[in-house]
């Protein structure tokens, strides 16, 4: 008897299921969520019990999205990563995006994601192109614009490529390209020989990512330089010279261990130099 009486009440506290306690999604903003940790959203006074209203397709109307590190549970969320809780508003009529902002290294392919990858082989009309994740995506040559069997791209081994997922999950091979939905390359394709590539963790990427981003902003107070930032965590830069390229690199690599007030004055320091 007793066993019946608490299954009723262990479900109403824990809002997603029995025996695990959902929380607001609301007041863990900011904080340090633990994956198994259920997340709902409160409702009105007279419906506490209302959970996370998800949506199945794109951003819709008044619809919550599900971002990175958090996965569908029931009618919530669940944690699927350690680190800290973000929300972004999504502006007039829709209900933003909720994710976890973590320190990992380690990239998983996600569609629609632009990622900096090398060409390791030639394989008939396919390249392997490695992005850092468990497995090389394909990319085809013809996935290039204005590029035709008469007129393939000069794509050697070794050269650096600049585009995006049409293809990423857990069950097929990841697939490349370097072309948008109207078949301009938009930005992307071949990354130059010059210029220096390296690794830092996926969260630097997505503050470096962010409009108006004032590392960007502070950098740019140095050296005129170019800059190809890949969610896959790499990064290629390159300024006038040798020099001046691996001090951006340097300060970007330490950005991410720095304060603001530290930052402004590294680049300080380096303009009076």
């Amino acid at each position: 008897m007793r066993e019946k009486a608490l299954a009723p009440a262990c479900a109403r506290t824990s809002g997603l299921f029995c025996g695990v306690m959902a929380r607001s999604a609301e007041e863990l903003v900011g904080q340090v969520v633990l994956p198994g940790d259920a997340l709902f959203l409160p409702g009105h006074a007279e419906a506490d019990s209302e959970r996370l209203c998800l949506a199945t397709g794109g951003p819709q109307k008044g619809r919550l999205v599900c971002g990175p590190g958090l996965r569908r549970g029931g009618e919530g969320l669940l944690v699927a990563k350690c680190g800290l809780l973000r929300y972004r508003g999504g502006g007039s009529g829709s209900g933003g995006t909720y994710w976890v902002d973590s320190q990992q290294r380690r990239y998983v392919p996600v569609k629609g994601d632009h990622v900096i990858g090398i060409v390791t082989t030639k394989a008939g009309d396919i390249f392997k192109v490695d992005v850092g994740g468990s497995e090389q995506a394909s990319l085809s040559y013809l996935a290039f614009e204005g590029a035709t069997k008469r007129n393939r791209p000069n794509v050697q081994v070794g050269d650096l490529i600049y585009g995006q997922f049409i293809v990423a999950n857990k069950d097929m091979e990841p697939e490349m390209v370097c072309i948008d939905s109207s078949g301009r390359a938009n930005g992307m394709g071949i990354i130059g020989q010059d210029g220096f590539l390296f690794k830092v963790s996926l969260g630097l990427i997505r503050k470096l990512l962010a409009p108006e981003c004032e590392i960007i902003q502070d950098l740019g107070q140095l050296y005129p330089f170019e800059l190809v930032l890949g969610m896959n965590g790499r990064i290629w830069v390159k300024a006038k010279t040798i020099q001046q390229t691996l001090i951006v690199a340097n300060v970007l690599e330490a950005c991410e261990h720095m304060t603001a007030e530290q930052r402004k004055q590294a680049v300080s320091k380096l303009l009076d130099n």
